[in-house]
């Protein structure tokens, strides 16, 4: 007889804001780093370290008002993701951006939502004449 079929895939667990399974293969390095950017603490992470170069845990924690251990997760996403690379030096860890290109994904994603904002706003107004 044939080999049985391989067992289906996981089901797909959304997290962190990812919209459906179509839009994200599990496991995939694009899921990844989706996910990665999907959470507002960590877009304020990567914000911060874009226009200041690097930061320590504690300044992070700080600037993200929670605690340690989950600013020290969401770090642990991000670097995963390889959006991220970490120095220790002595009992400190700091961090800073893998590469500078990613700046200029937050002004190209800003630019789409104002751009999206005024065709609704047009439409809007077409709607309502």
């Amino acid at each position: 007889p044939p080999p049985p079929p391989p067992p289906p895939p996981p089901p797909f667990q959304a997290e962190d804001g990812i919209r459906d399974e179509a839009s994200c293969l599990v496991g995939s390095e694009m899921c990844i780093r989706d996910r990665a950017l999907a959470h507002p603490a960590r877009l304020m992470i990567v914000d911060e370290l874009a226009e200041h170069g690097e930061r320590c845990v504690c300044e992070l924690t700080e600037l993200v008002g929670t605690d340690m251990s989950t600013v020290s997760r969401h770090l642990s996403q991000l670097k995963n993701a390889g959006l991220l690379v970490d120095e220790k030096r002595g009992t400190m860890v700091y961090y800073r951006l893998r590469v500078k290109c990613l700046t200029n994904f937050f002004s190209c994603v800003e630019a789409v939502l104002e751009q999206n904002a005024e065709e609704h706003r047009q439409l809007f107004s077409l709607q309502s004449t």
